[in-house]
């Protein structure tokens, strides 16, 4: 069973950044790919970004590339995504999600594990 538990979320302004965490509970995530997702009320659970827990390959969406980074540290079973030049659209709840195997999916059913989710606000 993995669980997962988000955390760093919160009001920022327009440009400002934040970096949430995803503290992680399993025997080993060598062929785990994690990910971030972000969803706001009345509307589907979108992709953010994703990791390779073993060799750190990333992916991610367009909306965010070049602003958003996505690590990992393997010691602390925590995974990271420092957001930059935030905007009032990337305003959501963000939830952290795990699925075994290698493929760096975008999509939200590949993924079996999920967080409670963390709100960021995005003041304009």
């Amino acid at each position: 069973q993995v669980q997962l538990v988000e955390s760093g979320g919160g009001l920022v302004q327009a440009g400002g950044s934040l970096r949430l965490s995803c503290a992680a509970s399993a025997r080993t995530f060598s062929n785990f790919v994690m990910g971030w997702f972000r969803q706001v009320p009345g509307k589907e659970r979108d992709f953010v970004a994703a990791i390779r827990w073993s060799g750190g390959s990333t992916y991610y969406a367009d909306s965010v590339k070049g602003r958003f980074t996505i690590s990992r540290e393997n010691a602390r079973n925590t995974m990271y995504l420092q957001m930059n030049s935030l905007k009032p659209e990337d305003t959501a709840v963000y939830y952290c999600a795990a699925r075994y195997g290698n493929l760096l999916s975008t999509s939200r059913p590949h993924y079996d594990y999920w967080g409670q989710g963390t709100q960021v606000t995005v003041s304009s």
